[in-house]
Parts: structure tokens; C-alpha cells; sequence
């Protein structure tokens, strides 16, 4: 059979969305590596999956797949591709939708130029809300990792968990080795996203984030809201910031504990088409 796909992206980070409103979509690791592959498939970040709603409160579920078959709990810059298609393809008419993930009830909003504003719901702060093995709760975090590198760090979990470290040069910090070695540390027993995050000013920064699943990605809107979040707790950060990415810019906004997180940024189509896929 054909899979009808749609590729998109969010300041770079790159997507193959999937409309199972009427027909589910049932993927497998292989296949999903098939599909995410750049080389053999269609190639992207993620995939992601627009269900019907399962309950009356939100208007769509959104699954989003990792390229090794994991499942993540959220993803910003997807979920604007997400209202982005929603809309373009005729399947709401609304300038504001909720969706429900795995992790969390999101609200997308159009707004002008093309861009579209995402509540990110409340950040979670507690260290068994990330999940991390770490008592009392701090701001601030050290480990010593298995290469024998120390790192500071804040945690968060904004649906999925993040770890933020700050560097004083984003474009030479080890992010690949780094991001790795804290991801196999056993105080994180779900793994987790590590961000880079540079501080130019209290109102603008510049962030790489080597995602679980996924590797470095051109930008991660789950992340630059983490580290808007951690860069606020540390003192550092004003209530809206502007987080360049590899792939373009984001606009965060935060207020505070108990507030929730706002991302507003781009979503563009890049083309669409068929595959072909099992039945």
C-alpha cells in the first residue's frame, strides 16, 4: 500500500507528519527506522501522528515517534508543524486546537506571519518528576559522568525530561560526547535531553540540545523552554527570551513557578507524497 506522508519543519527540526485521522497508523521500530532514515526513507527527526481525540476535551491526539521507534511525550517544534497541517489540510477550522500526547494536553494557537504560539503547560521541577534520582529538589545539579567529565546542570520536564547545562561557547561545547554520557547516567532513569545553553543577555540565548532518540537536532522546542525555564530559576533570564537554534529562532516566554511555558516560532511544509508501506 501507499503511505501518504506530509514533510515539515520547525526552525529546522524536521518532521514526517502522518494523518491517521481515518486510517491508523500502526508503526513498528523497523519500519519507523525505514521511514525516519535519511538515506533509505523519507528522512526526518520524528514522526508525527494526528489520531482522532480520545476524549471530548482536546479536538486531536498527537503520538510523536523518536527514529529509534521510542515514543516521546512532547515535541514543540512538532507541535506547531502539527497545527500548521491541522489547518492547511481542512481538518479544523479553528484558530486554537488542544491536543492530547502521551505526557500532556497542549494548546496551539495561529497567530500572524505564519507563526504559531504553544502553551506549554507548567514546567515540572521535582526531581521524581523528571525523572531523577536526586534529593532535596535544587537548581542546580553536579555529576560526575562515566568519562570522567563533571557537569553542572538544572533539570526540568516540560512532558519529557531535560537536563540544561550552561557553556560559555555553544558552538564548541562537546555536545555529542557530553549529551551521550549523561544520557547513560544512572540518575536518569528515563534518559533525557541535555541543552547547551549559551547566555548572551537576560533576553537573548543561543541553545543546542542532543535529544534522547533522536541525536542533535537543528532546534527542540521542549528544550528551549527548559532552559529559558532553568535560566530563569538561576536568576538569569527575563520573562521573555529569544532562543536562537542551529535551525532559526524561538521566542519563549515564562513567568514563573506554577505559570506555564509559552513557545512561539515557525512551521513551514517542505513537500509532500507517498511511500510505500506494508498492510
Amino acid at each position: 500500500m501507499k503511505l501518504s506522508f506530509t514533510k515539515m519543519h520547525g526552525a529546522g527540526n524536521d518532521f514526517v507528519v502522518i494523518d491517521a485521522t481515518r486510517t491508523p497508523f500502526l508503526p513498528t521500530p523497523e519500519l519507523l527506522a525505514r521511514l525516519t532514515d535519511r538515506h533509505f526513507g523519507v528522512g526526518c527527526d520524528q514522526v508525527l501522528v494526528i489520531e482522532p481525540a480520545s476524549t471530548p476535551d482536546v479536538d486531536f491526539d498527537y503520538r510523536i515517534y523518536n527514529s529509534d521507534g521510542s515514543e516521546s511525550g512532547q515535541c514543540g517544534n512538532g507541535s506547531r508543524c502539527f497545527a500548521r497541517f491541522v489547518h492547511d489540510n481542512g481538518l479544523s477550522g479553528k484558530d486554537s486546537i488542544r491536543v492530547r500526547t502521551i505526557s500532556s494536553v497542549l494548546e496551539l494557537r495561529r497567530v500572524e506571519g505564519g507563526l504559531v504560539r504553544v502553551n506549554m503547560g507548567v514546567p515540572r521541577l521535582e526531581p521524581l518528576e523528571i525523572p531523577f534520582n536526586a534529593s532535596p529538589r535544587s537548581t542546580l545539579y553536579e555529576l560526575c559522568l562515566d568519562n570522567g567529565t563533571e557537569v553542572e546542570f538544572g533539570t526540568v520536564n516540560m512532558g519529557n525530561p531535560h537536563a540544561v547545562i550552561e557553556v560559555a561557547d555553544v558552538d564548541s561545547a562537546a555536545v555529542s560526547e557530553i549529551g551521550q554520557a549523561v544520557q547513560r547516567n544512572r540518575a536518569f532513569p528515563e534518559s533525557v535531553n541535555v541543552g547547551f545553553l549559551q547566555i548572551h543577555d537576560a533576553g537573548q540565548v543561543s541553545l543546542r540540545v542532543y535529544e534522547r532518540g533522536a541525536g542533535e537536532t537543528l532546534a527542540c522546542g521542549s528544550g528551549a523552554c527548559a532552559a529559558v525555564v532553568a535560566g530563569r530559576l538561576w536568576g538569569k533570564l527575563a520573562e521573555s527570551v529569544d532562543v536562537r537554534v542551529r535551525g532559526g529562532a524561538l521566542k519563549i516566554e515564562w513567568q514563573g513557578e506554577g505559570q506555564p511555558v509559552w513557545m512561539t516560532g515557525p512551521a513551514e511544509t517542505v513537500f509532500s507524497g507517498e511511500i510505500e508501506w506494508p498492510n
